[in-house]
């Protein structure tokens, strides 16, 4: 039962990468190619982002990516790494990220729906780390070899952000934001199986509102994909 689920989610993730492609950043790939572009649950097999890139994050704790250090106000926590990883994968990795491809800036993402509980989370498994800067797009201070420093003092992400809204709000800029819906939004896990599937519809393109059968129809999806994994991993114990 499990296995028609993933086959749902396999044939709209085909059809996103045919549709969307990649963005259009240096690290990207020009488009989603075989055999990266098919269903997978870890952001570090998806389509866009070149392998050297996932080997950088393939380790922990992670230094750098590319010439951006993650530990200049110290290594990052392994729960709060986590979270920076799944993050740092959708943009790089995702052919879903172009749906939300930044009207000003091609390599850019604007309003990802992100789920108000993946915020709470990540808000917490980072909130006793510690940052030197608010937008981790803008606020570094580049040297002459590309690599970021900190302008101001280190200090907790408890202090730098009020809450999970404001973080995810924040950090990235205008690139996510905290959904009204708890279904049609994105917690990088399995379950954005069934979110995707409304998410990168014709009629979620053209309004940025939420209907109401739009959200019971994935409230009741989810809750039977949540059944079907729950029978899953009873039957793998």
């Amino acid at each position: 039962m499990l296995r028609f689920a993933i086959t749902l989610f396999a044939v709209v993730t085909s059809c996103t990468c045919q549709k969307y492609g990649c963005l259009e950043g240096d690290t990207h790939k020009l488009k989603p190619r075989n055999p990266y572009c098919k269903i997978s649950v870890s952001f570090l097999t998806a389509s866009c982002c070149y392998a050297n890139f996932t080997e950088q994050l393939a380790h922990s704790p992670v230094i750098k990516v590319n010439n951006s250090y993650w530990n200049r106000c110290g290594q990052l926590s392994k729960s709060c790494e986590d979270f920076t990883k799944k993050t740092e994968c959708f943009y790089r990795c995702s052919p879903h990220a172009a749906r939300w491809i930044h009207p000003s800036y091609v390599a850019g993402i604007q309003s990802v729906p992100l789920c108000q509980s993946f915020c709470d989370d990540w808000y917490e498994a980072c909130k006793d780390d510690s940052t030197c800067v608010r937008n981790w797009l803008t606020d570094w201070e580049w040297d002459e070899n590309g690599e970021n420093h900190c302008k101001n003092k280190c200090i907790p992400y408890s202090e730098m952000y009020a809450n999970g809204t404001d973080m995810c709000q924040s950090m990235w800029g205008e690139s996510f934001k905290v959904s009204e819906s708890s279904c049609l939004c994105l917690q990088m896990n399995k379950k954005d199986m069934m979110a995707m599937k409304y998410l990168l519809s014709e009629s979620s393109e053209e309004s940025s509102s939420i209907s109401s059968s739009e959200e019971y129809a994935c409230q009741k999806k989810l809750l039977k994909f949540e059944k079907l994994m729950g029978e899953e991993e009873e039957q793998t114990r």
